[in-house]
C-alpha cells in the first residue's frame, strides 16, 4: 500500500483534535496526580497507624494493579453503584489515581530529605502544622522533586492510548476509527507515532532543562 499525501491532509484535522484531547487528559491527570500524591505522602507520614497503614495499603494496591483495569472499573463498574462519569472525566481520574501513587513516593523521598533541624526549628517557632508544611517543608522539598515528577507525567502521556478502551476520543482512538472506516492503516498509525515522538522529544528537552535548573539549586 502506497503512502497517500492527500489522505494525510484529509485526516490531519481529526488527528489534531485527538492530540488536543490527549494533551488535555495528560495535563488534567498530571495536576490530579500531583495533588493526590502529595496527600498520600502526608497521610502516610501520620503517626496514627489507623491512617498511615490503610493509606499505604491503598497506594500499594493501586500501584500493583494495571491502569487499564482501573479505567474499566471507573468507567464500567462504578455506574452500577450509581456513579456515572463521562469518558474523559473517568480517564483523567484513572490517570490521576494511578500516577498519584507513584508521585507519592517522589514526595516522600523529597520530604525525607529535608533536614530534621527544619522540623525542630518550626516547632521552636510555634508554627502550626499547616504553617510548617507550607512555609518550611514543602518550599524546600519540592524543587529537587520537579524533574522526577515531570518524568512520571511524560510516562502518563505515553499511557493515554489506554483511554481509547473507555471511548475517549484521544489520538489513538481517532486514528483507529479513521483506519477502520477507510481500511487504510499506514497513514493514521504512522502519524500517531510521529505525534507521540515529537511531543515526547519536546517533553524530554523540557525535562533535561528542569534537571539542570533544579539540580543546580539542590547543589547549592
Amino acid at each position: 500500500m502506497e503512502w497517500d499525501w492527500a489522505f494525510v491532509v484529509e485526516i490531519l484535522p481529526t488527528l489534531v483534535e485527538g492530540v488536543k484531547i490527549t494533551i488535555l487528559a495528560t495535563l488534567l491527570g498530571s495536576v490530579l496526580a500531583a495533588l493526590i500524591g502529595l496527600g498520600l505522602a502526608i497521610l502516610r507520614r501520620s503517626k496514627n497507624v489507623f491512617v498511615s497503614k490503610p493509606v499505604g495499603f491503598l497506594a500499594d494496591f493501586i500501584r500493583g494493579t494495571p491502569l487499564l483495569v482501573q479505567l474499566y472499573f471507573i468507567f464500567y463498574v462504578l455506574p452500577d453503584a450509581g456513579i456515572t462519569l463521562s469518558p474523559l472525566v473517568a480517564g483523567v481520574i484513572g490517570l490521576g489515581l494511578h500516577y498519584g501513587t507513584y508521585t507519592a513516593e517522589v514526595y516522600r523521598g523529597g520530604i525525607d530529605n529535608v533536614a530534621r533541624g527544619q522540623w525542630e526549628a518550626a516547632r521552636a517557632c510555634n508554627l502550626s502544622a499547616f504553617q510548617t508544611w507550607t512555609r518550611i517543608i514543602l518550599p524546600q522539598a519540592l524543587p529537587p522533586m520537579i524533574p522526577a515528577l515531570a518524568n512520571y507525567f511524560i510516562a502518563m502521556f505515553k499511557e493515554t492510548p489506554l483511554l481509547s478502551a473507555i471511548t475517549v476520543l484521544e489520538l489513538m482512538n481517532q486514528a483507529r476509527s479513521i483506519a477502520n472506516y477507510n481500511y487504510r492503516y499506514i497513514e493514521p498509525i504512522t502519524l500517531v507515532g510521529a505525534f507521540f515522538l515529537v511531543i515526547s522529544l519536546v517533553s524530554v528537552i523540557a525535562l533535561r532543562w528542569l534537571e539542570r535548573r533544579y539540580g543546580r539549586i539542590e547543589e547549592r
